[in-house]
């Protein structure tokens, strides 16, 4: 059984790219293969900044004859019916069979597809996988029609077996597959014959390529841990960046460097970023000042004087970023320590949304909303609207403009400056998170309020002006936005009624479909922590349900019983309750929800049930006053064994109607005490 290799080699790659390039190569190479009737023991796919590969080991060497029937016309039917049957496969009447079936005779087709060599099918499969590449950009370069993210070089395709390797007969656009490659740009360029996945590893790395883009990332991460510790520093962790850089080399060479005295007053947060941003390097910090002072970079390539040059350029290059920093910097905090009042008065001229008005409106609605809010969370309703002022200043520093991402980070140090509170400094640095699920949450009851004021504006804005979700579409994050309150709101135990708070922001939106968007986004969040959907549903037709603190509480307790012995059996008891009692309301006409009496009770059964419940109802009815739904549940639990046993003896439907309406009645005692928990009909079986 051969095993194929290909490779197509390319100028440079985007880094960004490579990934999902990897799994588009393999997944459409091997999907065709199948397709085409051959198997392979297994597959891998592999990038460098110029060039994908991919091996496939144990393919069979040619596709099986596969054999097909296909029933015609009738052999009466009309010569248009039998010429299209015979045009569909490609068969003339002679080949056809005459055959038996219920409605007299019928012409049958038997196709014999023979099998085809791998090379032949690899061949078809790959020009195929080339030519429609799904690259998010691509290019075409001289005369030809071929479109690839870069310029396409060279194509390696051979299937290598025991007798030795094979080159594929292929051409693409003047390119003919061939066996050779060439190394490292500029330390092996000369070309490379290869003969199977393991001579073109071996002799790619002799000519100095990594392969595997994981091996060139751990080998990053671990040259630059050592330099750093050399230098009693340690690298700030940046799985984002490492995997960027790793698909800029083929060789990767760490280098460190020291950033300068001068910038080392900088926030590490604007070094951080400068550095990552404008020269894709990594921040190295001393662990005894906190401060990042020092670098490094990653060469592709290895010098006689071992980076020096290389090193030396990257630094003046750094010292002018860093130069434009401090500037930035210097001024903002200038603006900074006389009030903010110029960004404030900025923000008047900055459009947020055409119909919601500018930033300065939208900052003014937040600043109210946050002192609403604020009690609701433990804050300080002044420092809370004080800090909605103050957070969202920032965005006219020289600083945020340069770097966008800094927002928020960069508001912190300037409130600071400004001699804020330490409260409202930290909302200004908080009150976007959290951005994704992912986020930290903020815990700090101004930086809650704030964050909290911040992202519904933005839901009762948007829904005011009927700019909703439809679909896929969600242009302006809002369900990131309502996932975001969800979070600040569970995390931080906050006893807010949203439908409240909805209908203090922004006027005109519409508060019951908004709250109705949140429980969406809930029953996703909640699904994603291991909730079961049908005890989301359950949970919310109860009143109250726009308080997520009690939703949760409620679901938890459910969910928790549900899993006991106890619960599914409970849960059966209930619903069985109901069904009958739901049958009897709906034959008789009446509601069956008053005036169940132990006097007319027949069997102990019966009694045990009145007795039990005359115990559970007060149990539940204060525990879930207390809010204590751990107790509610386990009261409900305590009926179980009164109800099966009531049911395993008693009739309701008798002939005697004061003992039928009397047991009709009894049955709705079960009902009503299950709804002081929850819809126990929404919850499947």
């Amino acid at each position: 059984m051969p095993d194929l290799l290909i490779e197509l080699f390319s100028e440079e790659i985007p880094a960004r790219m490579q990934a999902r390039a990897r799994e588009d190569l393999k997944k459409l190479v091997t999907d065709g293969l199948v397709g085409a009737g051959l198997t392979y023991a297994s597959a891998g796919a592999f990038s460098t900044p110029r060039r994908l590969t991919l091996t496939v080991e144990g393919l069979t060497a040619e596709s099986p004859t596969t054999r097909e029937e296909r029933k015609g016309p009738r052999t009466d039917a009309p010569e248009a019916a039998l010429e299209g049957f015979l045009r569909s496969t490609g068969l003339t009447r002679d080949q056809l069979e005459a055959r038996d079936d219920k409605k007299g005779q019928v012409w049958f087709a038997t196709l014999t597809k023979p099998g085809r060599p791998a090379a032949e099918i690899v061949a078809e499969v790959l020009t195929a996988t080339i030519r429609d590449f799904p690259w998010p950009k691509s290019m075409r370069w001289g005369a030809g029609s071929l479109r690839w993210v870069r310029p396409l070089h060279s194509i390696i395709c051979i299937l290598t077996d025991e007798a030795g390797a094979n080159t594929v007969p292929l051409e693409i656009e003047g390119i003919t597959a061939g066996n050779t490659t060439r190394g490292h740009r500029f330390m092996a360029p000369d070309e490379i014959t290869v003969s199977s996945f393991e001579d073109y590893a071996a002799k790619l790395r002799r000519a100095r390529v990594m392969l595997d883009s994981s091996e060139r990332e751990a080998a990053i991460r671990q040259e630059a841990a050592n330099l750093a510790f050399a230098r009693g520093w340690e690298i700030v962790p940046d799985d984002g960046l490492l995997t960027e850089v790793a698909g800029l080399v083929e060789w990767p060479v760490p280098l460190m460097g020291a950033i300068e005295d001068r910038f080392l007053t900088l926030p590490p947060e604007v070094l951080q970023t400068s550095m990552k941003e404008h020269q894709k390097f990594f921040s190295a910090r001393n662990p005894k000042t906190g401060r990042i002072e020092g670098f490094v970079t990653v060469a592709n390539i290895e010098t006689p004087d071992h980076g020096e040059t290389i090193l030396k350029g990257n630094q003046r290059v750094l010292a002018a970023r860093l130069s434009d920093a401090a500037f930035f910097w210097d001024n903002d905090l200038r603006i900074a320590k006389t009030g903010m009042e110029d960004w404030a008065e900025g923000l008047k001229s900055v459009t947020f949304q055409s119909q919601l008005g500018s930033q300065a409106d939208r900052i003014a609605r937040i600043a109210a909303l946050a002192r609403e809010i604020a009690p609701l969370v433990g804050a300080d309703a002044d420092q809370a609207e004080q800090a909605a002022k103050v957070a969202k200043l920032d965005l006219r520093s020289a600083m945020v403009g340069e770097f966008p991402e800094l927002q928020g980070t960069m508001g912190r140090y300037y409130a600071q400056a400004a001699d804020y509170p330490a409260a409202v400094a930290d909302a200004a640095r908080d009150h976007y998170s959290p951005l994704g699920p992912s986020d930290d949450v903020p815990s700090a009851p101004v930086s809650v309020a704030v964050a909290l004021a911040d992202k519904l504006d933005t839901l009762t804005g948007f829904w005011a002006i009927g700019e909703k979700p439809t679909g896929s579409k969600d242009p302006f994050a809002l369900r990131r936005a309502a996932l975001g309150v969800i979070r600040l709101v569970l995390t931080n135990k906050a006893r807010v009624n949203l439908t409240e708070i909805i209908g203090k922001g922004y006027p005109g939106a519409d508060a019951a479909d908004l709250l109705a968007f949140f429980h969406d986004r809930l029953k996703v969040y909640l699904r994603d922590q291991g909730t079961r959907h049908d005890i989301i549903d359950s949970v919310l037709s109860m009143p109250g349900n726009d308080d997520l603190v009690l939703l949760v509480n409620r679901a938890t307790a459910l969910s928790d019983v549900l899993k006991t012995e106890d619960g599914p059996n409970l849960l059966q008891g209930l619903k069985r309750a109901s069904n009958i009692l739901t049958q009897a309301e709906s034959k008789d006409g009446v509601e069956y929800s008053f005036g169940a009496d132990p006097k007319f009770a027949e069997t102990d059964q019966e009694r045990g049930l009145f007795a039990a419940l005359d115990t559970a109802e007060p149990a539940i009815r204060a525990a879930v006053k207390a809010e204590d739904f751990p107790a509610a549940m386990s009261a409900m639990a305590s009926l179980r064994a009164p109800i099966d046993a009531f049911f395993e003896a008693v009739q309701i439907n008798t002939d005697h109607q004061i003992v039928r309406r009397n047991r009709l009645n009894l049955l709705s005692r079960i009902r009503e005490a299950g709804r002081l928990i929850a819809d126990f009909g929404r919850i499947e079986g």
